[in-house]
């Protein structure tokens, strides 16, 4: 097992992290910057290093020899990038290995080869991995994407080449939409990755969106860990995912986690990794993307496996065979992960800025939270806005759903405002409860983006009048703490 490890990210994945490395024996350093100098994740590191780069506008976590500098000043032998910034650049994988530091991830090559979607849907068509028509290489001018479109029929999207996460993507319904959204897509591509290749495909309407988590080792084996849901996103960006997916019978599953594991072995696959497919009514999947690294949503497929995925990473970099094989691989029960975004819902999801001036967090069995914050940290413009995530954990689906709703109303951030409302309404829309939904779902389905509670103006008060008193009265013990929604079940009894 590697000795230390530098943290190179913030927030609750760098908490994660840290969680598992020190269960593990491994020392961890955590990277502290001039934004956020006392962020709750530099307590969680056995030692913390402050960021010595010259400013810059971007986030310090992007600059990839200041961060391998660091690394080789203080003798550490590793780096785990966690997911977003550096994660899936393969020139910081290249760096790392060139300066004889342990790059927690797959090979640069792989990253590479992966974060191109036009080489990794090559890759995805020699193994075999169904995809949806579309360019075979990059487009380069409207009049082409045109050609193309024609070809393959309306609607169609526009991808960047080197993207991901929702951007440098647009739809194009029509022949005249194409030359403005060709243009927006590739200068989009430009900004985000630096590459303003893009390439088109034919566009499929309100399909689920699941992935398959794979894990493969030094020595070829690979194995898959199941699926997650994916499909309640808002402009292609994830807001809760469950695992499994009600979607999926017995033989669809075997299908797609076969084809996950053949693309994995195609590209020479190390370290954890995500396929994500498309999945259309009939019951049609074409691949995506893969994505490299450990994903936001990791914990539901702990959840329901009982393996802990950054361990994985850990010994797989320090050369260990995979500790599994499928066979040992058991799906029990239901998971359900809620991001928790510093977002105003009602204003269009507008991010949220301030100080959280006191935070309660729910607690209870199969109940598992995932934060980087803490009452006063300061929500800025500088970081994504997710500051916490509920997982939870039930022997069913409904059981699970029932349970994240518990959970939820346990959950309160006062000082700014959040998109727990949000994952409230859908919890109780019916067609989320019955299992039948797609991508469109928040556009379709969701009458309102916020969940309004029974007695919600009486619960307010009562929440008020709750913080006051743990405010004015530290004494006040858990015990003896008023509990509005407590009172608020008597409330409904009377």
């Amino acid at each position: 097992m590697i000795k230390n490890l530098l943290i190179a990210n913030r927030g609750e994945i760098a908490v994660r992290i840290a969680q598992t490395a020190k269960r593990l024996g491994v020392a961890t350093y955590a990277i502290r910057t001039e934004k956020e100098p006392s962020a709750v994740y530099l307590s969680k590191a056995d030692h913390i290093l402050d960021f010595k780069g010259p400013n810059k506008k971007e986030s310090e976590f992007l600059d990839i020899e200041a961060i391998i500098k660091m690394a080789k000043d203080n003798g550490i032998e590793s780096i785990h990038p966690g997911y977003g910034y550096l994660s899936e650049n393969a020139l910081f994988a290249q760096r790392c290995k060139e300066e004889g530091i342990m790059f927690i991830g797959p090979s640069a090559d792989v990253i590479r080869a992966m974060g191109d979607k036009i080489t990794a849907k090559d890759y995805a068509e020699k193994s075999g991995v169904p995809l949806l028509k579309g360019s075979k290489t990059c487009v380069k001018t409207s009049k082409e994407a045109l050609h193309i479109a024609h070809e393959i029929g309306y609607p169609v999207i526009i991808k960047a080449a080197a993207g991901g996460g929702g951007r440098g993507m647009r739809i194009v319904n029509k022949k005249s939409e194409m030359e403005p959204m060709f243009k927006m897509a590739s200068t989009e591509a430009q900004n985000a990755f630096n590459d303003p290749s893009v390439f088109v495909e034919k566009y499929l309407e309100n399909p689920r969106h699941i992935e398959i988590q794979i894990v493969a080792d030094n020595f070829g084996n690979v194995v898959h860990l199941g699926e997650r849901e994916c499909s309640i996103q808002r402009k292609h960006q994830k807001l809760l995912e469950e695992a499994p997916s009600s979607a999926l019978n017995e033989k669809l599953r075997d299908e797609m986690t076969k084809s996950a594991i053949a693309l994995a072995k195609a590209v020479n696959y190390q370290s954890l990794g995500t396929v994500e497919f498309l999945l259309d009514k009939n019951g049609h999947f074409y691949f995506m993307e893969m994505n490299t690294r450990i994903q936001v949503e990791h914990p539901i497929t702990e959840m329901i496996t009982g393996l802990d995925l950054v361990e994985l990473q850990l010994r797989i970099a320090s050369d260990e065979k995979l500790p599994i094989s499928q066979k040992d691989v058991k799906l029990k029960g239901w998971a359900i992960e809620c991001r928790i975004n510093a977002e105003d819902v009602q204003s269009n999801f507008a991010p949220c800025t301030g100080t959280i001036r006191n935070l309660r967090l729910p607690k209870g069995e199969n109940i598992r939270i995932d934060t980087g914050v803490a009452p006063g940290s300061e929500i800025t413009p500088w970081f994504d806005s997710m500051i916490a995530k509920l997982i939870v954990h039930g022997e069913t689906r409904e059981k699970a759903i029932n349970l994240s709703m518990s959970a939820l109303r346990q959950f309160y951030v006062k000082g700014i405002k959040t998109t727990i409302p949000f994952c409230k309404a859908v919890l109780t829309e019916k067609h989320f409860r019955s299992g039948s939904f797609d991508t469109s779902f928040i556009e379709s389905r969701l009458k309102s983006p916020v969940f309004h509670e029974e007695n919600e103006e009486l619960l307010a008060a009562l929440l008020a009048i709750s913080t006051y008193s743990q405010e004015t009265t530290p004494e006040t013990s858990s015990e003896t703490a008023i509990n509005p929604w407590v009172l608020n079940r008597r409330i409904r009894q009377l």
